[in-house]
């Protein structure tokens, strides 16, 4: 409660200008993120933070995740602080072929399908929960209408 969101955003380069070690498009991530997205991160299990969501229309949605994981773990979801998902297992994105150990945070992946849950129309408070293991960056939920 007395902490902000740990925020960063995707670097194509390492901080350090004068390195030129590739970051978050280094050849071990699945995916390429846009440079420059925003994303939470240095999560821990207990933390949460809201995103609110205009919707259009009501109904089920389902939604990818574009993330990093170095252990995996599990986060849930409420919609307006009623829980909408149960725990959701995020799948690790570690890879041992990575000489770079501090690297391991930058493996972008998408978790296709992760989240389902029903929606209504309007605005929305989504609380994404952090419950076990943390060190994750979370980028985006893009959802779409199931349907």
């Amino acid at each position: 409660m007395n902490e902000g969101v740990d925020t960063s955003y995707v670097k194509y380069h390492n901080p350090d200008l004068t390195d030129p070690t590739p970051m978050d498009n280094s050849p071990y991530s699945r995916v390429l993120p846009p440079e420059g997205l925003l994303y939470v991160g240095w999560t821990e299990p207990g933390e949460w933070f809201n995103i609110t969501v205009e919707v259009a229309k009501a109904g089920r949605y389902q939604a990818d995740l574009l993330y990093t994981s170095n252990r995996g773990g599990t986060i849930s979801l409420d919609v307006n602080g009623k829980d909408a998902t149960g725990p959701l297992r995020i799948v690790s994105t570690y890879d041992a072929s990575d000489p770079l150990a501090w690297r391991q945070w930058h493996h972008w992946n998408v978790l296709p399908g992760l989240v389902k849950l029903d929606l209504p129309a309007g605005r929305s408070v989504l609380t994404v929960h952090i419950l076990t293991e943390g060190n994750m960056n979370l980028a985006a939920f893009d959802f779409k209408k199931i349907g």
